[in-house]
């Protein structure tokens, strides 16, 4: 178990990046800056005062509405900054302090970006993804090879480039532009980890993407045309082969294995 010190920087630290990641999702879908203004309201355009800036806690002070006109703010900001949080700290306890730490702390950054942006508007951006592969490159490359693992590279290359193809071909049947690119990323990440968890993490991927379309079909919220992202469900999919790959390729192994008596 790491340490208590590491859970309790990473969460402050999560908290500080839901923060941002809430200007990313809100600014990169319209092609804005991620620098100027500085954080607003989007409605009448006051700067949000310093003391109302604090993750999670700006927002219960403010109640939930804007300062300056009292329009209501989503409660979504107050949760993508908690939720950046749980999920950092998720992965401290998965990793430790390891140099693999870093670029996994990462990965959770843009799959809460990705998610949520994909749910809105039903794209994931090429300005978050595509710079992705170098950030990832960059972070493992020396994880790999300081912890004197240089197979996992190549593992992460192979399962990239398996991916891709596996998602090229399904874009014949309808799989987004966006998914294709997606798909090598989480490749890298999940191969660096193993083949089981990059087993795990595409077929739990669409596990959840069919469970949660059959379930919007029945209830009527969507229809048989209706647009579906899929985004979500490859990064919820990687994410739980990062947390559970190895317990569940074993639980999977003993159903295979023939009982002894």
């Amino acid at each position: 178990m790491p340490p208590t010190p590491l859970l309790i920087v990473v969460g402050l630290f999560g908290l500080a990046i839901g923060s941002f990641l809430n200007v990313v999702i809100h600014r990169v879908p319209r092609d804005e800056s991620l620098i100027h203004p500085g954080s607003h309201c989007p409605a009448c355009g006051h700067a949000v005062r310093s003391r109302y800036n604090v993750p999670v806690l700006g927002w219960l002070l403010l109640r939930g509405r804007c300062a300056d006109c009292d329009i209501r703010i989503s409660a979504r900001y107050p949760l993508v900054e908690a939720g950046t949080a749980a999920l950092f700290v998720a992965v401290a306890a998965r990793f430790g302090w390891s140099w693999a730490l870093p670029g996994y702390l990462y990965l959770a950054a843009v799959a809460i970006a990705l998610a949520v942006i994909d749910l809105d508007v039903m794209r994931l951006p090429n300005k978050i993804v595509l710079p992705s592969y170098v950030v990832a490159t960059a972070l493992l490359l020396p994880a790999a090879l300081l912890a004197g693992d240089p197979g996992a590279l190549l593992r992460g290359a192979a399962a990239a480039v398996l991916l891709f193809l596996l998602y090229r071909l399904l874009s014949t049947w309808g799989m987004g532009g966006g998914d294709v690119k997606l798909a090598p990323l989480l490749g890298f990440y999940l191969g660096w980890l193993g083949w089981g968890a990059v087993a795990v993490g595409v077929f739990a991927g669409f596990l959840l993407g069919g469970l949660v379309g059959a379930a919007l079909l029945l209830t009527g919220i969507a229809g048989r045309k209706s647009r579906i992202p899929f985004g979500p469900y490859m990064l919820a999919g990687a994410f739980l082969a990062v947390f559970a790959a190895g317990p569940i390729t074993d639980w999977y192994a003993d159903l295979l294995t023939p009982l002894s008596y």
